[in-house]
């Protein structure tokens, strides 16, 4: 029999590595303690090896719940038998204790010099006479910087256990951030695939460095070289042991060539990898890089040999998440606006890798040519017009408190970034900004713009953002629409969109020709050039004692792009393809240049018009050898090339455009989005007195009574309702002549709700006949949405107030972002007040209603119809 304070010692150890709780009142006081055999009870000497049972490999190790990784109220234990029972088992860790005294000295004359540091340096601020800021500025910095890492440190961790835990401890700890398979569901598990990636994880440490010493580094070191920053390369590479986790795969079954296949990847990476890389004579590290996002897969092309599958094409579709930490020397880098650079810089290299329009090619079969993984092929372009914002926040700080804002926009597509200029002091910036973005994928390629507050000497604040799937812009064609702006408190973007396909007849040539001349943008474009570089052979020798390192220079304008450098070779292989914008392919030309990295001298060049491509079969011409000059007598450049030109989609007939109107189908001009009261014409003179006084809050004001009075020239066609993952488009007409049932008059909702984004968003478009209870009192109305059972304030939304108007028009879009599973539960209060209504003593209230949103339209197609309003009903 042992005593029971033995007996809770060894309980204790026992219990430490398990998961399971086991206290002493669990055992019962006569029970006694063996061995694990059920034999006979052992000597005290042997007991603490019966603790310690021999490792088993098919013994599932328990692991605690991914909640309590982060902290677990450790077991009481009294100290005093704790001591006791450690010097009884093992003796030896007297040594232990005599290290940790010395170790307390140390720590006590460790704190007597800081304090003594601490005392001097503000003793020597006041003897000196320096400025208190001196003393503060240090300490403010070293403060922010410790919470900065405290905040970093903490969802590195976290995101690091949510690899390593089981799929189960994922769920429990993280409720509202599930696998994407429980969201989407075309979405589905595969686990399958995490066990084999942590399978073969350990060989994939070689094709990673492979991969980031042949491409990533060189670009890194480019682009640091241009901050005078010189001799970056990466020195070790070692990706650890925690291999990428896939939360769930989407496989394409419909409307996918029959040569390929499709799939995408919900893709999360939290490492413990050990990178080290030398920046000129400093030693630094990367630790703790993490990388989210939706990776596509393209199997293609599907042949009849193994492995039946020719190659892949990797890339992510949207700019992922990416997050690293910096260690070593360069630590002191890690410091808010210090470390930007790099970051950026490291950032922005990953893009030029695996996000569109870059793809990562490999190549499975040596029957299938280079040229079909590697050529690139969009599938069209989108023209974007950023017209103006309005109202948005106060950034600045002036004299007397909130100044404006020095906004500028920032636009992605991919990879593809574009930013208008500063508008300086003014939160209602017209920036009238166009560009064109190439699109690669139709299917879940998104266009993000962000609206920043350019400071000088720090971090530019963010004013809010927007996203609009691409997929619905060319579905319709043509989109003009304001969006109300995200993750901000207030504000609006007006943003025009027009979705172009790419045709290989020249004949149109003379159409998009004509386009561009009547929109008066220089940098707009007509065609559209790509070009695969596959080898070049027999270069001439820059210097007489090696080969050269070429690399190649394509231009096409201002426009540029640059291939891989080649060690040492005469006969270079890059097989690398490009795409370049046109304006007019009848009087330009791609421009080669083949340069030797050490020496810095052209070895070679060529020049090709892009009129020659006119005449040709499919304008295409396909692994052609070129005769380069400037080279030697047998240097030969093969690559492809191929023009398409830029030809308007159709626009689709059901959206809010005049049927009658012969011009409604036109492109995108200046004329429709810089619209100027002068185009009314004097006919609807009338409802322009109508809506004259509409209040100067509204940010689309202006823009609506124009709407109204144009005439269908000076209105191609009207505004979309887009709002990020969705088109709302009106399917019913844009008047009604009842009253509605109970005389309160009718409102038009569009009415969507995303289950990818999880959003719901609804449009106000605008009221008809509200009642005019006092003549001498015409309403001044605004709309108010709530969700409902909550109805509080998070869900609040407020139209603009309209003066003086039983017909207001507001076509103002609210989102809000709810669950699935909420919104089966959830009602949209629509409540119609005049602000008329408080200054006479009456009820502000003019017309309500209750919509479901669990019904299924809602989220598959959206709903727009008007709908009755009725009288004012008491809240529950």
């Amino acid at each position: 029999m042992r005593c029971r304070r033995h007996a809770k010692i060894s309980l204790m150890s026992c219990c430490r590595g398990c998961s399971e709780d086991v206290t002493i009142e669990d055992i019962p006081e006569t029970q006694e303690v063996t061995t694990t055999t059920g034999t006979a009870p052992q000597p005290a000497e042997t007991e603490t090896s019966a603790g310690t049972e021999a490792y088993d490999p098919s013994t599932p190790i328990p692991r605690p719940p991914l909640a309590e990784l982060s902290a677990r109220p450790p077991t009481p234990i009294d100290e005093s038998e704790m001591a006791a029972g450690s010097k009884e088992v093992n003796p030896e860790k007297t040594v232990a204790s005599t290290n940790s005294s010395s170790d307390g000295i140390f720590s006590i004359i460790y704190t007597v010099f800081k304090k003594v540091a601490i005392v001097g340096s503000i003793y020597l601020v006041g003897y000196m006479g320096w400025s208190v800021a001196w003393l503060i500025a240090p300490v403010i910095l070293s403060v922010a910087r410790d919470e900065l890492r405290k905040t970093t440190e903490h969802k590195r961790n976290i995101a690091k256990a949510s690899a390593m835990a089981s799929e189960k401890d994922v769920i429990m700890a993280r409720i509202d951030e599930l696998p994407a398979w429980v969201y989407f569901p075309d979405v589905e598990r595969c686990e399958w695939v995490n066990k084999i990636l942590k399978q073969v994880w350990p060989n994939a440490n070689h094709f990673a460095r492979t991969l980031v010493k042949e491409t990533i580094e060189p670009n890194v070191a480019l682009a640091l070289a241009n901050y005078k920053m010189n001799g970056f390369r990466f020195d070790r590479i070692i990706l650890g042991t925690i291999p990428p986790r896939i939360g769930g795969v989407k496989i394409y079954d419909k409307n996918v060539d029959r040569n390929e296949i499709i799939m995408d990847l919900d893709l999360f990476y939290a490492s413990d990898c050990d990178i080290n890389f030398y920046l000129g004579g400093m030693k630094g590290g990367i630790k703790d890089f993490q990388i989210h996002g939706w990776v596509r897969v393209v199997m293609k092309p599907l042949i009849r040999s193994m492995p039946l599958v020719g190659g892949l094409q990797i890339f992510f579709l949207n700019n992922p998440n990416i997050d690293f930490n910096l260690v070593g020397v360069i630590d002191f880098m890690d410091m808010p606006g210090l470390s930007d650079l790099l970051r950026r810089i490291i950032v922005e290299q990953i893009g030029a890798v695996m996000v569109l329009p870059n793809k990562l090619p490999i190549t499975l079969s040596n029957e299938v040519p280079a040229i079909s993984l590697k050529m690139p092929e969009p599938e069209g372009i989108l023209r974007i017009h950023v017209v103006e914002a309005k109202d948005l926040m106060k950034k600045d700080i002036g004299v007397l408190g909130k100044g404006k804002s020095d906004p500028y926009a920032v636009i992605n597509v991919g990879a593809q970034e574009f930013k208008t200029q500063i508008i300086e002091n003014n939160v209602n910036p017209k920036w009238d900004y166009w560009c064109e973005a190439k699109i690669f994928v139709e299917l879940g390629q998104s266009l993000d713009i962000t609206i920043l507050d350019m400071d000088n000497g720090k971090d530019d604040e963010k004013l809010g953002r927007a996203t609009i799937e691409i997929f619905n812009v060319i579905k319709r064609g043509i989109v003009d629409t304001w969006l109300t702006l995200e993750d901000a408190k207030h504000g609006l973007l007006h943003v025009r969109m027009q979705w172009y396909k790419l045709t290989a007849d020249p004949n149109d040539l003379q159409a998009a020709l004509l386009e561009t001349q009547q929109l008066r943008v220089t940098s707009m474009s007509t065609a559209l050039l790509t070009v695969f570089i596959d080898s070049a052979k027999n270069l001439k020798q820059a210097r007489t004692s090696s080969k050269p390192d070429p690399y190649l220079i394509a231009m096409v304008g201002k426009h540029k792009e640059q291939t891989a450098m080649i060690m040492r070779d005469d006969s270079p292989v890059w097989e690398q393809g490009f795409t370049f914008l046109v304006s007019n392919p009848e009087n330009e030309s791609l421009q080669i240049r083949i340069m030797d990295q050490k020496t810095n001298n052209e070895i070679g060049q060529y020049t090709y018009p892009l009129n020659l491509l006119l005449p040709k079969k499919n304008m295409e011409l396909v692994s052609q050898p070129f005769q380069l000059q400037k080279s030697g007598p047998e240097s030969k450049l093969i690559m492809s090339l191929s023009l398409r030109i830029l030809k308007p989609a159709e626009v689709l007939e059901e959206t809010e455009q005049t049927a009658s109107s012969p011009e409604s189908s036109i492109a995108l001009t200046r004329s429709s989005s810089l619209k100027t009261p002068t185009q009314e014409s004097a006919s609807n003179k009338d409802l322009q007195l109508q809506t004259s006084r509409i209040s100067i809050e509204s940010p689309i004001a202006e823009e609506q009574i124009i709407t109204m009075n144009s005439s269908p020239a000076a209105t191609p066609y009207s505004a979309a309702l887009e709002t990020g993952e969705a088109v709302l488009t009106h399917r019913m007409p844009d008047l009604t002549s009842s009253t509605g049932e109970y005389g309160l008059g009718r409102i038009q909702l569009s009415i969507r709700y995303s289950v990818q984004r999880q959003k719901l968003t609804v449009t106000v478009h605008k009221i008809m006949y509200l009642p005019l209870r006092d003549p001498s009192s015409i309403p001044d109305p605004y709309v108010k949405l709530y969700l409902l059972p909550a109805r509080n304030k998070e869900s609040k939304r407020k139209t603009m107030v309209i003066k003086d108007n039983c017909n207001p028009v507001y076509e103002a879009t609210f989102e809000y972002l709810i669950s699935t599973a909420e919104l089966a539960q959830t009602e949209l209060e629509v409540t119609v007040c005049s602000q008329k209504g408080f200054l006479y003593g009456g009820s502000p209230i003019m017309g309500m209603l209750k919509i479901p949103l669990n019904e299924p339209e809602i989220s598959s197609n959206g709903i727009n119809s008007w709908m009755d309003l009725q009288p004012e009903m008491k809240h529950d």
